[in-house]
Protein backbone atom coordinates (compact mmCIF):
# COMPACT_ATOMS: atom_id res chain seq x y z
CA UNK A 1 0.00 0.00 0.00
CA UNK A 2 1.31 3.45 -0.96
CA UNK A 3 2.36 5.38 2.16
CA UNK A 4 1.97 9.16 2.02
CA UNK A 5 3.02 11.90 4.45
CA UNK A 6 1.66 15.45 4.20
CA UNK A 7 3.77 18.29 5.61
CA UNK A 8 1.34 20.98 6.73
CA UNK A 9 -1.65 18.64 6.89
CA UNK A 10 -3.88 20.98 8.92
CA UNK A 11 -4.28 23.50 6.12
CA UNK A 12 -7.79 23.27 4.72
CA UNK A 13 -6.78 22.10 1.25
CA UNK A 14 -4.15 19.68 2.58
CA UNK A 15 -6.57 18.11 5.05
CA UNK A 16 -9.13 17.70 2.29
CA UNK A 17 -6.56 16.02 0.04
CA UNK A 18 -5.54 13.73 2.92
CA UNK A 19 -9.16 12.65 3.36
CA UNK A 20 -9.54 12.00 -0.37
CA UNK A 21 -6.38 9.89 -0.46
CA UNK A 22 -7.50 7.96 2.61
CA UNK A 23 -10.87 7.29 0.99
CA UNK A 24 -8.97 5.77 -1.94
CA UNK A 25 -7.45 3.24 0.44
CA UNK A 26 -3.97 4.75 0.76
CA UNK A 27 -1.94 4.86 3.98
CA UNK A 28 -2.03 8.56 4.88
CA UNK A 29 -0.58 10.56 7.75
CA UNK A 30 0.77 14.05 8.25
CA UNK A 31 2.24 16.69 10.49
CA UNK A 32 1.68 20.33 11.32
CA UNK A 33 3.01 22.91 13.72
CA UNK A 34 -0.40 23.49 15.28
CA UNK A 35 -2.81 20.59 15.58
CA UNK A 36 -6.12 21.62 17.12
CA UNK A 37 -9.88 21.52 16.43
CA UNK A 38 -11.70 21.66 14.16
CA UNK A 39 -9.07 20.31 11.76
CA UNK A 40 -7.65 17.79 14.23
CA UNK A 41 -11.17 16.44 14.80
CA UNK A 42 -11.79 16.22 11.04
CA UNK A 43 -8.58 14.27 10.44
CA UNK A 44 -9.19 11.98 13.42
CA UNK A 45 -12.67 11.20 12.09
CA UNK A 46 -11.05 10.07 8.83
CA UNK A 47 -8.63 7.82 10.72
CA UNK A 48 -5.62 9.89 9.66
CA UNK A 49 -2.76 10.07 12.21
CA UNK A 50 -1.53 13.62 12.77
CA UNK A 51 1.84 14.43 14.31
CA UNK A 52 2.28 17.68 16.24
CA UNK A 53 5.32 19.74 15.30
CA UNK A 54 7.82 19.38 12.47
CA UNK A 55 10.62 16.88 13.16
CA UNK A 56 13.08 15.15 10.85
CA UNK A 57 12.25 11.79 12.43
CA UNK A 58 8.71 12.05 11.07
CA UNK A 59 10.21 11.36 7.63
CA UNK A 60 10.56 7.60 7.93
CA UNK A 61 12.24 5.27 5.45
CA UNK A 62 9.00 3.55 4.47
CA UNK A 63 7.42 6.64 2.90
CA UNK A 64 6.62 6.49 -0.82
CA UNK A 65 5.58 10.12 -1.36
CA UNK A 66 5.69 13.34 0.66
CA UNK A 67 3.23 16.10 -0.20
CA UNK A 68 4.55 19.56 0.66
CA UNK A 69 2.01 22.20 1.64
CA UNK A 70 2.13 25.68 0.16
CA UNK A 71 2.93 27.21 3.56
CA UNK A 72 6.09 25.09 3.94
CA UNK A 73 9.44 26.72 3.15
CA UNK A 74 13.13 25.90 3.33
CA UNK A 75 14.34 25.41 6.88
CA UNK A 76 11.42 23.19 7.83
CA UNK A 77 13.08 20.11 9.43
CA UNK A 78 10.89 17.63 7.59
CA UNK A 79 11.36 19.30 4.23
CA UNK A 80 15.13 19.39 4.74
CA UNK A 81 15.09 15.66 5.51
CA UNK A 82 13.09 14.97 2.35
CA UNK A 83 15.57 16.94 0.23
CA UNK A 84 18.64 15.38 1.88
CA UNK A 85 17.37 11.85 1.31
CA UNK A 86 15.84 12.46 -2.13
CA UNK A 87 12.46 11.14 -1.11
CA UNK A 88 9.82 11.68 -3.79
CA UNK A 89 7.84 14.84 -3.09
CA UNK A 90 5.02 16.70 -4.78
CA UNK A 91 2.98 19.85 -4.37
CA UNK A 92 -0.72 19.62 -3.55
CA UNK A 93 -1.88 20.29 -7.14
CA UNK A 94 0.63 17.77 -8.51
CA UNK A 95 -0.71 15.15 -6.11
CA UNK A 96 -4.30 15.89 -7.16
CA UNK A 97 -3.35 15.56 -10.83
CA UNK A 98 -1.44 12.31 -10.40
CA UNK A 99 -4.00 10.63 -8.17
CA UNK A 100 -7.30 11.85 -9.57
CA UNK A 101 -7.16 13.69 -12.91
CA UNK A 102 -5.36 11.43 -15.36
CA UNK A 103 -8.16 9.51 -17.05
CA UNK A 104 -10.90 11.81 -15.77
CA UNK A 105 -12.82 14.43 -17.71
CA UNK A 106 -11.39 17.40 -15.86
CA UNK A 107 -13.68 20.42 -15.48
CA UNK A 108 -11.62 23.31 -14.11
CA UNK A 109 -13.46 26.34 -12.72
CA UNK A 110 -11.21 29.40 -12.62
CA UNK A 111 -11.44 33.17 -12.29
CA UNK A 112 -10.61 35.90 -9.83
CA UNK A 113 -14.12 35.70 -8.34
CA UNK A 114 -16.87 33.11 -8.15
CA UNK A 115 -14.73 29.96 -8.30
CA UNK A 116 -16.09 28.33 -5.17
CA UNK A 117 -19.74 29.04 -5.94
CA UNK A 118 -19.45 28.00 -9.59
CA UNK A 119 -17.57 24.80 -8.72
CA UNK A 120 -20.18 23.91 -6.11
CA UNK A 121 -23.05 24.68 -8.48
CA UNK A 122 -21.57 22.72 -11.37
CA UNK A 123 -20.58 19.82 -9.13
CA UNK A 124 -24.03 19.62 -7.59
CA UNK A 125 -25.92 19.94 -10.90
CA UNK A 126 -23.82 17.11 -12.35
CA UNK A 127 -24.47 15.06 -9.22
CA UNK A 128 -28.21 15.71 -9.39
CA UNK A 129 -28.08 14.92 -13.10
CA UNK A 130 -26.90 11.39 -12.32
CA UNK A 131 -23.30 11.64 -13.53
CA UNK A 132 -21.83 10.86 -10.08
CA UNK A 133 -18.85 13.23 -10.50
CA UNK A 134 -15.97 13.84 -8.16
CA UNK A 135 -15.83 17.42 -6.89
CA UNK A 136 -13.14 19.42 -5.10
CA UNK A 137 -14.05 22.92 -3.97
CA UNK A 138 -12.31 25.60 -1.90
CA UNK A 139 -15.19 25.93 0.54
CA UNK A 140 -17.86 23.89 2.30
CA UNK A 141 -20.64 22.97 -0.14
CA UNK A 142 -23.79 22.11 1.79
CA UNK A 143 -25.08 19.65 -0.81
CA UNK A 144 -22.22 17.24 -0.15
CA UNK A 145 -22.73 15.28 3.06
CA UNK A 146 -24.98 15.93 6.08
CA UNK A 147 -22.81 18.79 7.36
CA UNK A 148 -21.45 19.87 3.99
CA UNK A 149 -18.04 19.03 2.57
CA UNK A 150 -15.32 20.45 0.37
CA UNK A 151 -15.19 17.28 -1.74
CA UNK A 152 -17.00 14.23 -2.98
CA UNK A 153 -15.51 11.22 -4.74
CA UNK A 154 -17.86 9.68 -7.29
CA UNK A 155 -17.65 6.77 -9.70
CA UNK A 156 -18.33 8.84 -12.82
CA UNK A 157 -15.71 10.09 -15.27
CA UNK A 158 -16.11 13.79 -14.43
CA UNK A 159 -13.96 15.65 -11.92
CA UNK A 160 -15.12 19.21 -11.20
CA UNK A 161 -12.31 21.13 -9.52
CA UNK A 162 -11.84 24.69 -8.34
CA UNK A 163 -8.86 26.10 -10.21
CA UNK A 164 -6.87 28.40 -7.96
CA UNK A 165 -4.45 30.91 -9.49
CA UNK A 166 -2.37 31.05 -6.31
CA UNK A 167 1.07 29.44 -6.46
CA UNK A 168 1.73 25.76 -5.77
CA UNK A 169 4.68 25.26 -3.42
CA UNK A 170 8.08 26.61 -2.40
CA UNK A 171 9.61 24.89 -5.44
CA UNK A 172 6.85 25.80 -7.90
CA UNK A 173 5.57 29.36 -8.06
CA UNK A 174 3.18 28.74 -10.95
CA UNK A 175 -0.60 28.69 -10.51
CA UNK A 176 -2.21 25.57 -9.13
CA UNK A 177 -4.70 25.36 -11.98
CA UNK A 178 -1.92 24.72 -14.48
CA UNK A 179 -1.65 21.17 -13.06
CA UNK A 180 -5.30 20.25 -13.57
CA UNK A 181 -5.43 18.94 -17.18
CA UNK A 182 -8.58 20.83 -18.24
CA UNK A 183 -10.96 19.25 -20.74
CA UNK A 184 -13.49 21.96 -19.94
CA UNK A 185 -12.22 25.22 -18.47
CA UNK A 186 -14.34 28.05 -17.10
CA UNK A 187 -12.85 31.52 -16.64
CA UNK A 188 -15.45 33.63 -14.86
CA UNK A 189 -13.43 36.85 -14.81
CA UNK A 190 -9.87 38.14 -14.57
CA UNK A 191 -8.82 41.01 -12.31
CA UNK A 192 -5.75 41.92 -10.33
CA UNK A 193 -5.51 40.02 -7.03
CA UNK A 194 -2.97 38.20 -4.87
CA UNK A 195 -0.66 41.18 -4.73
CA UNK A 196 1.76 39.18 -2.60
CA UNK A 197 2.71 36.95 -5.54
CA UNK A 198 1.62 38.80 -8.70
CA UNK A 199 3.33 42.07 -9.58
CA UNK A 200 0.49 43.48 -11.64
CA UNK A 201 -2.58 42.65 -13.73
CA UNK A 202 -0.46 41.49 -16.67
CA UNK A 203 1.14 38.82 -14.49
CA UNK A 204 -2.29 37.56 -13.43
CA UNK A 205 -3.54 37.59 -17.03
CA UNK A 206 -0.49 35.59 -18.15
CA UNK A 207 -1.33 32.82 -15.68
CA UNK A 208 -4.84 32.59 -17.11
CA UNK A 209 -3.53 32.61 -20.69
CA UNK A 210 -1.38 29.63 -19.78
CA UNK A 211 -4.48 27.84 -18.47
CA UNK A 212 -6.36 28.59 -21.71
CA UNK A 213 -3.41 27.20 -23.66
CA UNK A 214 -3.85 23.82 -21.93
CA UNK A 215 -7.42 23.16 -23.12
CA UNK A 216 -7.25 20.53 -25.90
CA UNK A 217 -8.65 21.09 -29.39
CA UNK A 218 -11.68 18.95 -28.62
CA UNK A 219 -12.19 20.64 -25.27
CA UNK A 220 -14.32 23.64 -24.33
CA UNK A 221 -13.36 27.02 -22.95
CA UNK A 222 -16.17 28.99 -21.27
CA UNK A 223 -15.41 32.69 -20.93
CA UNK A 224 -17.25 35.22 -18.77
CA UNK A 225 -18.15 37.86 -21.34
CA UNK A 226 -18.89 40.55 -18.74
CA UNK A 227 -15.19 40.63 -17.80
CA UNK A 228 -12.84 42.45 -20.16
CA UNK A 229 -9.93 40.53 -18.66
CA UNK A 230 -11.60 37.21 -19.45
CA UNK A 231 -12.65 38.24 -22.97
CA UNK A 232 -9.04 39.12 -23.76
CA UNK A 233 -8.15 35.44 -23.36
CA UNK A 234 -10.27 34.25 -26.28
CA UNK A 235 -7.55 34.80 -28.87
CA UNK A 236 -5.24 32.46 -26.94
CA UNK A 237 -7.66 29.53 -27.25
CA UNK A 238 -7.05 26.51 -29.46
CA UNK A 239 -10.31 24.87 -28.41
CA UNK A 240 -13.99 25.64 -28.87
CA UNK A 241 -14.98 28.81 -27.04
CA UNK A 242 -18.39 29.80 -25.68
CA UNK A 243 -19.11 32.97 -23.74
CA UNK A 244 -21.58 33.54 -20.92
CA UNK A 245 -22.87 36.62 -19.15
CA UNK A 246 -25.42 39.42 -19.22
CA UNK A 247 -24.14 40.96 -22.47
CA UNK A 248 -26.43 40.61 -25.48
CA UNK A 249 -23.60 39.11 -27.55
CA UNK A 250 -22.88 36.27 -25.11
CA UNK A 251 -23.45 32.72 -26.36
CA UNK A 252 -25.13 32.03 -23.03
CA UNK A 253 -27.02 35.18 -22.03
CA UNK A 254 -29.00 35.68 -18.83
CA UNK A 255 -31.70 38.34 -18.83
CA UNK A 256 -34.68 39.61 -16.84
CA UNK A 257 -33.40 38.76 -13.35
CA UNK A 258 -35.97 38.99 -10.54
CA UNK A 259 -35.48 38.52 -6.80
CA UNK A 260 -37.87 35.83 -5.52
CA UNK A 261 -38.23 34.34 -2.02
CA UNK A 262 -34.63 34.82 -0.93
CA UNK A 263 -33.28 33.82 -4.32
CA UNK A 264 -33.24 34.80 -7.98
CA UNK A 265 -35.17 33.89 -11.12
CA UNK A 266 -33.67 34.58 -14.54
CA UNK A 267 -34.15 33.61 -18.16
CA UNK A 268 -31.43 32.22 -20.41
CA UNK A 269 -30.84 32.43 -24.14
CA UNK A 270 -28.39 30.18 -25.94
CA UNK A 271 -27.19 31.51 -29.26
CA UNK A 272 -30.00 34.04 -29.19
CA UNK A 273 -32.75 31.42 -28.73
CA UNK A 274 -34.70 30.80 -25.49
CA UNK A 275 -33.12 28.03 -23.41
CA UNK A 276 -35.10 28.15 -20.18
CA UNK A 277 -36.09 30.00 -17.03
CA UNK A 278 -34.20 29.10 -13.88
CA UNK A 279 -34.46 29.77 -10.15
CA UNK A 280 -31.83 29.41 -7.46
CA UNK A 281 -31.54 30.29 -3.76
CA UNK A 282 -28.68 32.73 -4.42
CA UNK A 283 -28.70 36.52 -4.68
CA UNK A 284 -27.07 38.91 -7.11
CA UNK A 285 -26.06 39.27 -10.73
CA UNK A 286 -22.66 37.78 -9.91
CA UNK A 287 -24.36 34.54 -8.88
CA UNK A 288 -26.42 34.55 -12.08
CA UNK A 289 -23.11 34.55 -13.95
CA UNK A 290 -21.87 31.70 -11.75
CA UNK A 291 -25.06 29.75 -12.47
CA UNK A 292 -24.75 30.42 -16.21
CA UNK A 293 -21.31 28.82 -16.19
CA UNK A 294 -22.72 25.79 -14.38
CA UNK A 295 -25.60 25.59 -16.88
CA UNK A 296 -23.16 25.68 -19.80
CA UNK A 297 -20.96 22.99 -18.23
CA UNK A 298 -23.93 20.75 -17.47
CA UNK A 299 -25.26 21.13 -21.01
CA UNK A 300 -21.86 20.24 -22.45
CA UNK A 301 -21.83 16.94 -20.53
CA UNK A 302 -25.36 16.03 -21.60
CA UNK A 303 -27.73 17.09 -18.81
CA UNK A 304 -31.15 18.35 -19.89
CA UNK A 305 -32.37 21.89 -19.14
CA UNK A 306 -35.13 20.47 -16.94
CA UNK A 307 -32.68 18.49 -14.82
CA UNK A 308 -30.35 21.48 -14.61
CA UNK A 309 -33.22 23.61 -13.37
CA UNK A 310 -34.06 21.08 -10.66
CA UNK A 311 -30.45 21.04 -9.52
CA UNK A 312 -30.24 24.82 -9.30
CA UNK A 313 -33.45 24.99 -7.25
CA UNK A 314 -32.09 22.36 -4.85
CA UNK A 315 -28.70 24.01 -4.40
CA UNK A 316 -28.09 24.38 -0.66
CA UNK A 317 -25.39 27.04 -0.79
CA UNK A 318 -21.88 27.36 0.59
CA UNK A 319 -20.65 28.26 4.00
CA UNK A 320 -19.32 31.83 4.27
CA UNK A 321 -21.09 33.04 1.11
CA UNK A 322 -23.82 35.32 2.49
CA UNK A 323 -24.35 32.65 5.13
CA UNK A 324 -26.92 33.59 7.76
CA UNK A 325 -25.32 33.06 11.17
CA UNK A 326 -28.19 34.43 13.22
CA UNK A 327 -31.46 36.34 13.23
CA UNK A 328 -31.79 38.19 16.54
CA UNK A 329 -34.12 41.01 17.58
CA UNK A 330 -35.18 41.44 13.97
CA UNK A 331 -31.58 41.77 12.74
CA UNK A 332 -30.16 39.28 10.22
CA UNK A 333 -26.41 38.69 10.56
CA UNK A 334 -24.50 37.32 7.57
CA UNK A 335 -20.98 35.93 7.24
CA UNK A 336 -19.31 36.49 3.88
CA UNK A 337 -15.86 35.72 2.51
CA UNK A 338 -15.68 38.88 0.34
CA UNK A 339 -12.34 40.64 0.59
CA UNK A 340 -11.62 41.96 -2.92
CA UNK A 341 -13.41 45.24 -3.80
CA UNK A 342 -15.30 43.61 -6.67
CA UNK A 343 -16.52 40.79 -4.43
CA UNK A 344 -17.56 43.27 -1.73
CA UNK A 345 -19.49 45.38 -4.24
CA UNK A 346 -21.24 42.42 -5.87
CA UNK A 347 -22.19 40.82 -2.56
CA UNK A 348 -23.75 44.02 -1.27
CA UNK A 349 -25.46 44.73 -4.60
CA UNK A 350 -27.04 41.28 -4.58
CA UNK A 351 -28.33 41.78 -1.06
CA UNK A 352 -29.69 45.20 -2.03
CA UNK A 353 -31.50 43.80 -5.08
CA UNK A 354 -33.34 41.34 -2.87
CA UNK A 355 -33.92 43.84 -0.04
CA UNK A 356 -34.42 47.27 -1.62
CA UNK A 357 -35.85 48.92 1.50
CA UNK A 358 -33.63 47.36 4.19
CA UNK A 359 -30.84 49.15 6.01
CA UNK A 360 -27.62 47.29 5.21
CA UNK A 361 -24.57 47.36 7.48
CA UNK A 362 -21.30 46.44 5.76
CA UNK A 363 -18.65 45.50 8.32
CA UNK A 364 -15.32 44.91 6.62
CA UNK A 365 -11.97 43.58 7.83
CA UNK A 366 -9.01 44.26 5.49
CA UNK A 367 -7.12 41.02 5.99
CA UNK A 368 -5.96 39.37 2.77
CA UNK A 369 -2.63 40.18 1.16
CA UNK A 370 -4.45 42.26 -1.45
CA UNK A 371 -7.15 43.97 0.62
CA UNK A 372 -4.54 45.39 3.01
CA UNK A 373 -2.80 47.27 0.19
CA UNK A 374 -3.21 50.85 -0.94
CA UNK A 375 -3.46 49.70 -4.56
CA UNK A 376 -7.18 49.06 -3.94
CA UNK A 377 -7.80 52.32 -2.05
CA UNK A 378 -10.04 53.89 -4.71
CA UNK A 379 -11.77 50.60 -5.58
CA UNK A 380 -12.80 50.02 -1.98
CA UNK A 381 -14.21 53.55 -1.79
CA UNK A 382 -16.75 52.54 -4.47
CA UNK A 383 -17.30 48.99 -3.21
CA UNK A 384 -19.72 49.96 -0.43
CA UNK A 385 -22.20 51.96 -2.54
CA UNK A 386 -25.03 49.46 -1.93
CA UNK A 387 -24.68 49.70 1.88
CA UNK A 388 -26.14 52.29 4.24
CA UNK A 389 -23.80 51.88 7.21
CA UNK A 390 -20.13 51.00 6.73
CA UNK A 391 -17.81 49.98 9.56
CA UNK A 392 -14.16 49.26 8.75
CA UNK A 393 -12.11 47.19 11.18
CA UNK A 394 -8.37 47.70 11.68
CA UNK A 395 -6.06 46.24 9.04
CA UNK A 396 -5.26 42.71 10.23
CA UNK A 397 -1.63 42.30 11.32
CA UNK A 398 -0.22 44.03 8.30
CA UNK A 399 3.56 44.32 8.10
CA UNK A 400 3.37 46.53 5.02
CA UNK A 401 4.99 49.95 5.25
CA UNK A 402 2.45 52.71 5.75
CA UNK A 403 3.01 54.03 2.23
CA UNK A 404 1.78 50.70 0.79
CA UNK A 405 -0.96 49.98 3.32
CA UNK A 406 -4.68 50.65 2.88
CA UNK A 407 -5.53 53.88 4.71
CA UNK A 408 -8.62 53.32 6.83
CA UNK A 409 -9.18 57.05 7.62
CA UNK A 410 -8.99 57.87 3.91
CA UNK A 411 -11.36 55.00 3.07
CA UNK A 412 -13.88 56.18 5.66
CA UNK A 413 -13.67 59.71 4.28
CA UNK A 414 -14.10 58.56 0.69
CA UNK A 415 -17.08 56.33 1.51
CA UNK A 416 -18.69 59.18 3.46
CA UNK A 417 -18.19 61.51 0.50
CA UNK A 418 -20.16 59.03 -1.61
CA UNK A 419 -23.19 59.45 0.65
CA UNK A 420 -22.77 56.52 3.01
CA UNK A 421 -22.37 56.70 6.77
CA UNK A 422 -18.91 55.28 7.43
CA UNK A 423 -16.73 54.95 10.48
CA UNK A 424 -13.48 53.39 11.58
CA UNK A 425 -13.58 50.86 14.41
CA UNK A 426 -10.76 50.63 16.92
CA UNK A 427 -11.63 47.08 17.96
CA UNK A 428 -14.02 44.21 17.34
CA UNK A 429 -15.73 44.90 20.66
CA UNK A 430 -16.23 48.46 19.45
CA UNK A 431 -17.97 47.19 16.31
CA UNK A 432 -20.31 45.05 18.39
CA UNK A 433 -21.15 47.96 20.69
CA UNK A 434 -21.99 50.28 17.77
CA UNK A 435 -24.34 47.79 16.11
CA UNK A 436 -26.02 46.80 19.37
CA UNK A 437 -26.57 50.46 20.23
CA UNK A 438 -27.81 51.62 16.83
CA UNK A 439 -29.57 48.63 15.27
CA UNK A 440 -33.23 48.52 14.44
CA UNK A 441 -35.56 45.73 13.36
CA UNK A 442 -35.13 44.73 9.74
CA UNK A 443 -31.42 45.61 9.58
CA UNK A 444 -29.09 43.35 7.59
CA UNK A 445 -25.52 43.09 8.89
CA UNK A 446 -22.86 41.62 6.58
CA UNK A 447 -19.54 40.70 8.23
CA UNK A 448 -16.91 40.46 5.50
CA UNK A 449 -13.44 38.96 5.91
CA UNK A 450 -11.39 36.15 4.39
CA UNK A 451 -10.44 35.04 7.90
CA UNK A 452 -12.13 34.35 11.20
CA UNK A 453 -12.67 38.06 11.97
CA UNK A 454 -11.83 37.41 15.61
CA UNK A 455 -15.01 35.42 16.20
CA UNK A 456 -17.12 38.57 15.84
CA UNK A 457 -20.04 36.66 14.31
CA UNK A 458 -21.09 34.88 17.48
CA UNK A 459 -20.10 37.82 19.67
CA UNK A 460 -22.50 40.04 17.75
CA UNK A 461 -25.33 37.50 17.72
CA UNK A 462 -24.98 36.96 21.46
CA UNK A 463 -24.81 40.68 22.18
CA UNK A 464 -27.91 41.39 20.10
CA UNK A 465 -29.70 38.62 21.97
CA UNK A 466 -29.09 40.28 25.32
CA UNK A 467 -29.59 43.88 24.17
Amino acid sequence: MTKIHLIGICGTAMATLAAMLKQQGLDVRGSDQDVYPPMSDFLAAQGIPTLAGYRAEHITSDLDIVIVGNAISRGNPELEEVLDRKIRYRSLPEAIREQFLWGARSIVIAGTHGKTTTTSLAGWVLTHGGLDPSVLVGGIARNFGPDGSSYRLGQGRDFVIEGDEYDSAFFDKTAKFLKYLPDIAVVNNVEFDHADIYADFDAVALAFRRLVNLVPRRGLLLIGSDSAGARALIDAARSRVETFGMRADADWQAHDPVAVDGGTRFAVRRGGSPFGVFEMPLLGVHNIRNALAAIAVATEVGISPERIGEGLRLFAGIKRRLEIVGVVDGVTVYDDFAHHPTAVAETLAGLRLANPAARIWAVFEPRSASSCRRIFQDDFARAFDAADEVVVAPVFRSTLPESERLSIPQLVGDVTARGRRAREAESLDGIVRVIVREHRRGDLVVLMSNGGFGGIHQKLVQALGTA
